[in-house]
């Protein structure tokens, strides 16, 4: 008899382990400038799990919320406590850059598999990469650099860069110049306000000083609520083109930024008014769910997500112990999207991104949103991967 239950013994432990929850840890900001961002993520997520009642492959699914506060310290003990206390099977987050660099180390020596639901710092596709890292959201550089010739063409080659001081602003504005400067842009001058300034004059006033004809702006949150309004409320609208990344228009903030947003052209991989049925039916059972609100990119990510979390828990049968096939799993997924045909580069684990979007706020059915004035396809970040060691 001990012998037989010496025998049986790993398959009762692997058995009884494949019946627990699946756990995932969120790393996201729950309060604070990008609170909203982290709670499209998470409904997103709600969404597509509810969908499949909460359990897939026979595994309960649990999701277990952190806030990060947007503060890198924060953001990296929570990832520690996820993952040494609350021992879960898959990590999403952050909104923060800086969150995601801090966080980088601790999960690839865990082996703890993350898929970045927001976070676009370069360098995770780049020379940080991880075989264990995963991203369904952007690079930095993806909605960026298209727009640098789209702007120097169609705009003006006189720009001023504007951008929170982080990792991300930084990314962004240098991704846009590697094709504005070669279309014969010059950059007139840049700035980089603190993450979460609340007064905008000083910078407006240089602006409106520095005889360019056009911005490239990237905020988000409430950052781009104030960003934009205030730029209205200078009166620079009328007179200096205001162009950015797709975030600084995202229908989280259309609905506070109202009139003031209307004629912004900004570059991003999704819009609510694509026309595909994953998108239809997402915006229909998104706003149904959620008392009408409209999904923007973020809760795009989110939903791409938890369907990589599902496609792959089906495709291993639930078992998340074996974490190199789940990776590999995870790396060959493909599925439509909200945004368009979904598919990871295999260097990187980056999405490829189907279309950047050349978008500009419009006044359509039912308010005002982002149209689809132009767009480029297959945007994947030149990073060339890594060993991808163990």
């Amino acid at each position: 008899m001990a012998a037989a239950s010496a025998a049986a013994g790993p398959w009762v432990r692997r058995a009884g382990a494949q019946g627990a929850p699946v756990k995932i840890g969120l790393v996201l900001p729950y309060t604070g400038v990008y609170a909203v961002l982290g709670e499209s993520i998470t409904q997103a997520m709600e969404l597509v799990f509810a969908r499949e009642n909460w359990t897939v492959a026979g595994r309960k699914i649990e999701m277990i919320k952190e806030d990060d506060e947007m503060k890198p310290p924060v953001g990296i003990r929570k990832t520690e406590k996820l993952i040494d206390s609350d021992k879960v099977d898959i990590l999403t987050g952050p909104v923060h850059s800086g969150i995601l660099m801090g966080m980088r180390d601790k999960v690839h020596n865990s082996k703890t598999i993350l898929i970045v639901s927001n976070a676009g710092a370069d360098a995770i596709s780049r020379e940080r990469c991880s075989r264990w890292i995963f991203r369904t959201s952007f690079s930095n550089w993806q909605p960026c650099q298209p727009m640098g010739g789209w702007v120097a063409k169609n705009v003006s080659k006189e720009v001023f860069q504007i951008a929170p001081n982080y990792q991300a602003g930084k990314d962004m504005m240098a991704a846009f110049r590697e094709t504005f400067v070669p279309a014969g842009g010059k950059v007139v001058a840049e700035d980089y306000p603190k993450l979460g300034e609340t007064d905008y004059a000083p910078y407006l006033t240089k602006i409106k000083q520095s005889g360019a004809k056009a911005v490239f702006a990237f905020f988000s949150g409430s950052d781009a609520v104030n960003f934009v309004k205030q730029y209205d409320q200078f009166g620079l609208k009328q007179s200096i083109k205001l162009t950015g990344a797709g975030f600084l228009t995202e229908p989280d903030v259309l609905p506070a930024q109202g009139s003031s947003a209307l004629g912004v052209v900004t570059g991003h991989f999704y819009t609510p008014l694509l026309d595909n049925p994953t998108n239809q039916r997402f915006v229909k059972e998104f706003r149904d769910k959620f008392g009408g609100k409209m999904p923007d990119g973020f809760a795009c990510q989110g939903y791409d997500t938890a369907e990589v979390i599902v496609r792959a828990l089906k495709a291993v049968n639930g078992n998340t112990q074996d974490k190199d096939k789940l990776v590999e799993v995870i790396a060959k997924l493909e599925f439509d999207s909200p945004r368009g045909r979904f598919r990871f580069d295999q260097k990187t684990h980056n999405v490829i991104q189907p279309f950047i979007y050349v978008r500009e706020v419009k006044e359509v059915a039912g308010g005002i949103n982002n149209v689809p004035i132009d767009k480029v396809a297959d945007v994947k970040d030149p990073g060339t991967g890594c060993t991808l060691p163990a």
